[in-house]
């Protein structure tokens, strides 16, 4: 439970305010952590009396930001999938049955594989910034393999300081005709105590809304939040049902209406917007404009996996969203903090005000326009976890 001071920052960004695009922003601030929570901010000249010899980083002239909150990746897996991906690039589409590539690998890795390979894709998340990051099972599609991923989580949760949200995702495809029935009465019984949210893969080859409906359901009556895969690859209506079962978040919504828009806004939706997807398919991009105009609170996130976005980093969604979804930098930024936290709702995480878990990002440059502003390239100078540093 860390004490520290954080000063020397050219800006240090809060998140306070609803706004899609308030920053919070503080000029030459400072952050004063006491047990590993902000106890106070503001500007350096300002610092409270009595703080003793409390330990100090200096940020050398850095923006300081929260740490990013990650709301949708597919963490753990085996294998990789580039032949795919380079068969993609030649001008073939993307198949949805290149899942079960990955589910093949997965049931055949050992759980000491699994957690290697996980834990070093949640190292790289952090030492990108990412110190909170939702993490899905859904690539064992049987029992036994859906509890040994939930099971992996949790062991690499305890060998990194990234805060992880497990989510069950044995919705992901449903292939064979009795496979929900397993999922209702055996999977979920098996799985949920080790899981936070239920999601469920809503598209064109995968599930139905009324089969999505009956996972998600499910997963409720078990305890978990409910969240979902929506209007990827085609519009199904997946929008409105997230909104109608009241979903934490509806995640990908690139063939989304103002309608559903409304919709979401009306329940309170998250709409969690995954440009680096798109990026990686050469697809259309989810209207982020549309869900702003319309009053929808937005998260951005990697959506890692090894078929359609195989990265950790969330600065180069930052980039992405900035570029491709037409987001000003305090949008994006926004939608990367405070966005995701909402998304797992999670109201003392991404933001930087007094009782907020101090997990804190220093930039190599002085304003937060620099995440945008060098796209690919590496602008974390360190990284705070609960106000111990880690990088």
């Amino acid at each position: 439970m860390a004490d520290l001071l954080v000063r020397g920052a050219s800006q240090v960004l809060t998140m306070k305010g609803p706004g899609p695009a308030e920053l919070g922003l503080v000029e030459h601030g400072a952050v004063v952590i006491r047990g590993g929570r902000v106890a106070w901010v503001g500007p350096e000249a300002d610092l409270p009396a009595g703080l003793g010899d409390l330990p100090e980083l200096d940020a050398g002239g850095g923006c300081v930001l929260p740490g990013f909150v990650d709301a949708h990746t597919h963490l753990a897996f085996a294998g990789d999938r580039a032949a795919e991906h380079r068969a993609r690039l030649s001008g073939d589409p993307y198949r949805t049955g290149g899942i079960m590539t990955t589910v093949a690998a997965t049931r055949a890795a050992s759980t000491d594989e699994l957690v290697e390979a996980t834990w070093a894709r949640a190292e790289s998340a952090l030492r990108q910034g990412t110190t909170t990051l939702e993490a899905k099972s859904g690539y064992g599609l049987d029992t036994e393999t859906e509890r040994r991923l939930l099971e992996v989580l949790a062991t690499v949760a305890g060998r990194t300081r990234v805060r992880i949200v497990p989510t069950f995702l044995g919705a992901h495809l449903a292939p064979t005709p009795d496979y929900l029935d397993l999922l209702v009465e055996e999977m979920l019984p098996a799985c949920a105590p080790l899981a936070e949210g239920c999601d469920a893969f809503c598209d064109v080859g995968a599930l139905s809304v009324e089969e999505s409906r009956k996972a998600l359901e499910a997963g409720r009556a078990h305890g978990l939040v409910p969240r979902l895969h929506a209007e990827e690859l085609a519009r199904t209506g997946g929008a409105l049902l997230a909104a109608e079962l009241g979903c934490a978040s509806a995640d990908h919504l690139v063939h989304t209406t103002p309608e559903d828009a409304r919709a979401l806004a009306a329940a309170g939706v998250v709409a969690v917007l995954l440009p680096a997807t798109s990026f990686c398919l050469r697809s259309s991009y989810a209207p982020a404009r549309m869900f702003l105009d319309h009053g929808v609170t937005i998260a951005l996130a990697t959506d890692c996996n090894p078929g359609t976005s195989y990265t950790t980093s969330m600065p180069f969604v930052v980039a992405v969203a900035c570029s491709a979804l037409g987001l000003s930098a305090e949008e994006a930024l926004r939608a990367a903090t405070r966005g995701g936290a909402a998304a797992l709702r999670r109201d003392e995480l991404g933001c930087l005000t007094p009782g907020a878990v101090a997990d804190l990002v220093v930039l190599a440059g002085e304003h937060y326009v620099d995440i945008a502003y060098h796209p690919g390239m590496d602008r974390v100078a360190a990284v705070l976890a609960g106000g111990e540093i880690i990088r």
